[in-house]
Order: structure tokens, then sequence, then C-alpha cells
């Protein structure tokens, strides 16, 4: 009877076993990115050595979000806390670090990373002063509308991840160098097709493309939001559409997740046309990977370039 008890348990016991045995080696680095792209080019640079979850989507504002449960969640059985940085989530990040609990993802350890720490950052602000609306003190946070950032990110997020899953080292360094030169023969081919863009004016609803401008050589020659974050009134509206007269654009931009209707009515009022670009991940049908992305902002831009 014993002898049968023993080999009962043997035989129930070898499956737990080879579960047990085989967790670490299946088991992928959590990755819990803050903004679409991030979580895109975690996914590029770990394919399935990482399990990418997304706090926010295309059609939301990054810098409005709830700290709900759900997230917090996700923070506390994360890896690696993969966000963008330069006060873009300073709203919501730090009530989630706090409630986390989780020691690996808090700042300064290799489990927290701000894809702006390794990006120059534009629109600095010599001084810092709150009632001038949302002014972030580490410069403009949306570095992702430039490509040249997204592959100084990659540069560094791939070692990150290859530190974090030593075990898949190797696969991580294969992976980026992949990565790297589809995106540089991207990257050329997109910055060529723009090139009829140049020194074009344009008119932004918020100044959330100073990157995609700087790399294209657009000119910003006005803002719809009086104060970064503020939505305009009529009255602002029609003082840039009057300034609009002697300094004149070409077309009107605003992000997808953005409401429209202030980019409608100057369009329609001062005879331009309006370009919505998906901004990030998932903005547009076409958008639904970082190469999609860029292909689609540049085929809107050149469009209505072209009007």
């Amino acid at each position: 009877m014993k002898s049968l008890r023993s080999s009962l348990a043997a035989v129930l016991a070898a499956p737990l076993l080879s579960v047990l045995l085989a967790a670490p080696a299946d088991a992928a680095l959590r990755v819990f990115a803050c903004e679409p792209e991030w979580g895109a080019l975690a996914q590029e640079l770990g394919g399935k050595n990482v399990e990418v979850t997304v706090a926010t989507s295309a059609l939301q504002d990054p810098h409005q979000i709830q700290a709900k449960p759900s997230l917090i969640a996700r923070t506390r059985n994360a890896d690696l806390l993969l966000c963008n940085g330069a006060e873009l989530e300073i709203g919501w990040l730090p009530m989630l670090l706090q409630q986390s609990g989780n020691p690996r993802v808090q700042p300064g350890q290799p489990g927290n990373f701000a894809a702006a720490d390794f990006v120059p950052k534009l629109e600095v602000p010599t001084q810092l002063d709150r009632s001038q609306g949302d002014v972030h003190a580490a410069g403009n946070p949306h570095i992702q509308t430039d490509p040249r950032n997204i592959a100084r990110v990659a540069a560094a997020l791939g070692p990150r991840l290859a530190q974090l899953d030593a075990a898949n080292a190797a696969e991580y360094a294969r992976l980026q160098a992949d990565f790297d030169k589809r995106w540089q023969e991207a990257t050329a081919r997109w910055t060529a097709k723009a090139a009829p863009l140049k020194g074009a004016a344009v008119v932004s609803q918020h100044k959330g493309f100073a990157y995609l401008y700087d790399w294209l050589g657009l000119k910003e020659v006005a803002v719809l939001e009086p104060k970064p974050g503020i939505e305009p009134t009529v009255s602002h509206l029609q003082s840039v559409q009057a300034a609009l007269k002697g300094n004149p654009a070409r077309m009107v931009v605003y992000a997808a997740y953005q409401d429209p209707r202030a980019s409608e009515w100057l369009a329609k009022n001062a005879n331009l046309p309006v370009v919505r670009l998906p901004f990030t991940v998932g903005g547009s049908d076409a958008a639904k990977d970082l190469f999609g992305l860029f292909d689609d902002t540049v085929n809107r831009l050149l469009a209505a370039g072209s009007k």
C-alpha cells in the first residue's frame, strides 16, 4: 500500500515538477509601457521574449490618465516599466509607482526606463512658470514624432532588455541589429519622400510636434492653444486667423486623440487643409506599428501640402 501511494504521488508530482522546471525558461520579461510607441518598440526589440502591455491608447491624451487599479496591478507585476519621461506622465505615473509596491521598477532601478532620458530635448524652458499652462521643465516631451529619436531610444532599450534578461541577451542583440537596419533604411526613405515639405508653414493645435517639425524642416507659425493644454476660445482662434493673413500657413495639424473642432474651425475660416496625424501607434488604421506610424504621417502631410 505504501508503495502504491508513493507511486501515485510520483505520478501526480511529475507534471507539477515539469511546469516548475520549465517556468524560468518559458517566462517572458513583463514590460509595462506607458504609451503605445514604446510598447511597440519593446515588442520589436524583445520579440517572443517579452510580454508587453500598454497603459494608454492612441486616442487618449497621455497627460490626462487616471491611475486606475488595473494599471496599478500591471505596474506591480512588471519587470520593466517603459515610459516616456520628461514629465509627460507626471499626473499619474507617481501614483502607480507608489501604490504598486514593486521595487524592481522604481526610479533609479534597472526596471525603470524613461525614453526621453536618451534624447536631446527641444523647447526646454529657461524659466518655469506653471501659469503658462502645461509646461514641462525637461522640455517638450513628445519625442516620438521624430524617427531619429526612436533610433536613439532603441539603442538604449535593447541593452536594458538584455540586462534584465541575461539568458536571452544574444537574441536581444540580434533583434536590435535587425531593427536598426530596417529603421535606418525606412528613415532615409521617409526623409527623402518628405523633402517637398521642407520650409512649409504649419499651424498646430497643441505643441505636440516640435520634433516632427525639427526633423522635416517644417515651420510652426501659430499654435491654437493659447497656453499648452488650455483649450482655445473663439476670440483666440480669430486672433490666430487674423495673424495668418500676414504670415500664411499651408496646413493645420492636430493629433488623433484631440478634439478636432478648433483645427476644423480655423481650417474652414482660413481656407486651409486640416491634417489629423496619428501621433502614435494605433492613431490611424495605417499606423499599426512604428513603421506604419511614420509611413502614414508623411503621407498625410504630403497630401495636405499638395492642396
